[in-house]
């Protein structure tokens, strides 16, 4: 029975993988970002160009499609190259480093629960006229809900999480951030219907759980029976691929102003289940494909089994099939 199970997983597996590769366009930098960022930053933040397209070659690309898009995130100083011989290595930059730490955060930690009923408004001044656009886009990366043009809020501003990127546009000298005072039920619940479109984000987890809950029971009936090693990280890209673009649209609100039955909580359980079971054949899988300039993939950071509440490790002498 484990065996027939495994099969189904195996089959639902090479289903989701169907799907991506329908996909029009094919964004092959988002999925290296997913890659980099996911399975090879805690490991070194180093990658052979060799081994990154034999990693995404399942998923559709193309060596051409991965040279040309890493080579696009080099010029958006996401990554930095180097040859060594006739082989060509891919790191991490500083801004590419701290661009992942940023999103480590918000996708694998768990969302907030308590709130002090306190807003934080930002205010771009309209003088601003060059730099609007700019930060505007970077606090709706943080999070930040646009109440109008010019104002922006979020009610659980946390300072060790952005107040560095909140410093970098400050330095513009003009920039207002306020920490409000605690507002009634209803004045917050306008807040939230002014700043984020919650029912649209709703349904994108909500096809999230439909994609992937299938795979999870087919796992799930699977038992204890091994995994290989490069069905488990196809899977695992796969999840965080989905899951990063939903989740980073997310502005993390407490849940005393989320609507009953949230639908981003039933995706993080799911999420997170699926990938602590996936996460020890991957590991396995990375460690006997990727290469670097210094040899093989070093261990992953202890940080990495932190994710998403605590991971299982990916001992060696544990039971996985590395293919």
């Amino acid at each position: 029975m484990a065996a027939k199970s495994n099969s189904a997983f195996v089959t639902r597996t090479h289903a989701l993988v169907a799907r991506f590769r329908r996909q029009r366009p094919l964004r092959a930098g988002s999925l290296l970002v997913t890659i980099l960022g996911d399975a090879i930053a805690p490991r070194g933040g180093t990658i052979a160009l060799a081994s990154l397209i034999k990693l995404a070659m399942p998923f559709g690309l193309t060596e051409r499609l991965v040279r040309t898009s890493i080579g696009r995130l080099a010029n958006e100083d996401w990554v930095s190259f180097e040859r060594s011989g006739r082989a060509s290595f891919y790191s991490l930059t500083v801004n590419g480093r701290a661009r992942f730490a940023e999103a480590t955060q918000r996708i694998y930690g768990a969302p907030p629960q308590d709130w002090d009923g306190l807003w934080t408004m930002a205010i771009v001044p309209p003088t601003l006229k060059t730099r609007r656009d700019n930060l505007r886009d970077e606090l709706l990366w943080l999070g930040f809900g646009q109440i109008t043009p010019g104002v922006f809020a979020h009610p659980t501003y946390k300072q060790s999480a952005i107040n560095a990127r909140l410093d970098e546009l400050q330095s513009s000298g003009q920039l207002i951030v306020m920490r409000g005072s605690i507002l009634s039920e209803a004045a917050s619940a306008n807040l939230v219907a002014m700043g984020w479109d919650l029912d649209d984000l709703a349904r994108r987890y909500k096809r999230f759980i439909e994609m992937f809950s299938p795979v999870a029971a087919a796992l799930n009936d699977a038992g204890h029976a091994p995994l290989a090693g490069d069905v488990a990280f196809i899977l695992r890209t796969l999840l965080l691929h989905e899951y990063r673009k939903i989740h980073l649209r997310d502005p993390l609100l407490p849940v005393a102003l989320l609507p009953e039955g949230w639908a981003g909580c039933d995706a993080q359980e799911l999420c997170r289940n699926l990938y602590a079971k996936v996460f020890p054949a991957s590991e396995h899988y990375l460690s006997a494909t990727v290469q670097t300039q210094a040899g093989a993939l070093p261990a992953p950071a202890a940080e990495i089994f932190q994710r998403f509440g605590g991971l299982p490790s990916a001992d060696p002498n544990t039971d996985a099939r590395v293919a």
